[in-house]
């Protein structure tokens, strides 16, 4: 991107910003908010942009990705109001941290291992070097936030868990696990109790997590695909049944099967 056009863009958006926070004529709603307040709007407009990227829509990828910055300046002004932080601080932040984070790229030191494997390390030694600096919590599980996403937490538990040396030997040693998890949940199911069901579900979703680290699979990107072809599935289900004047609810579970594979044979064409 040409500097001039960055420049030009997070200036008008500063703009924008300070006129809705201004004394004078900005606006009420937007002047009450705080970063707390305003962080969870800013959680909700990251799962916009994500969706539109995974649906590979770019026009509304486009769009997101502007409302997420929006968010990050505006509470990034909050801050400032505060005499804590600006925008311009977090950002030179980021800039000293990835440059620090990436000594292959900005240091002039030969370095030897440039594999994913050693490049990964490098990162992690650093990392934990400036948290050690801050007087951080330590631990291979610290870093990682509790806020995140359970599939993802659960997946980056796991791949902190194995780098310092704590899982399963092998893939086989994992399939027989989530294999036993599955029958646990199926004798919590007959006992009955919702707790010891949620419990054993839960077990069996972080097991399953970690086979498909070992595939290379991100559990929470797989679920998402699949919850994107279920629901297009389902419209175009809900689409014929339109077509054939037909009350889709009012269908059999036979009829509403065979409007589903109807669709899925029109995927393959």
């Amino acid at each position: 991107m040409e500097a001039d056009k960055l420049t030009q863009a997070i200036l008008a958006m500063n703009e924008v910003i300070e006129k809705i926070l201004a004394e004078d004529g900005g606006c009420p709603w937007d002047k009450e908010q705080t970063p707390h307040t305003l962080s969870e709007y800013t959680i909700e407009e990251m799962f916009e942009f994500v969706d539109a990227v995974r649906k590979d829509n770019l026009n509304d990828a486009c769009d997101e990705m502007g409302d997420l910055v929006f968010g990050v300046m505006l509470i990034a002004q909050k801050y400032a109001q505060q005499n804590a932080f600006d925008f311009g601080d977090a950002v030179m932040k980021s800039v000293a941290k990835m440059q620090r984070r990436h000594p292959h790229v900005f240091s002039k030191t030969d370095h030897d291992d440039l594999s994913k494997e050693g490049l990964h390390q490098t990162w992690e030694k650093i990392k934990n070097q400036e948290k050690a600096e801050k007087g951080e919590k330590e631990g291979a599980l610290a870093s990682i936030p509790s806020a995140l996403p359970a599939l993802t937490r659960a997946y980056r538990i796991h791949a902190k868990a194995a780098k310092a040396g704590f899982t399963w030997d092998d893939d086989e040693d994992v399939e027989k696990q989530v294999e036993a998890e599955w029958l646990e949940l199926l004798d919590a199911k007959a006992g009955g109790d919702p707790k010891h069901i949620e419990h054993e579900l839960g077990d069996m979703i972080f097991s399953l997590t970690e086979f498909g680290r070992r595939l290379g699979v991100k559990a929470s990107y797989a679920t998402d695909m699949t919850c994107n072809r279920f629901v297009k599935r389902f419209e175009g289900m809900e689409a014929l049944a339109k077509e054939r004047g037909l009350d889709f609810e009012s269908l059999s579970l036979d009829d509403k099967d065979e409007l589903w594979n109807e669709v899925k044979e029109k995927e393959s064409e």
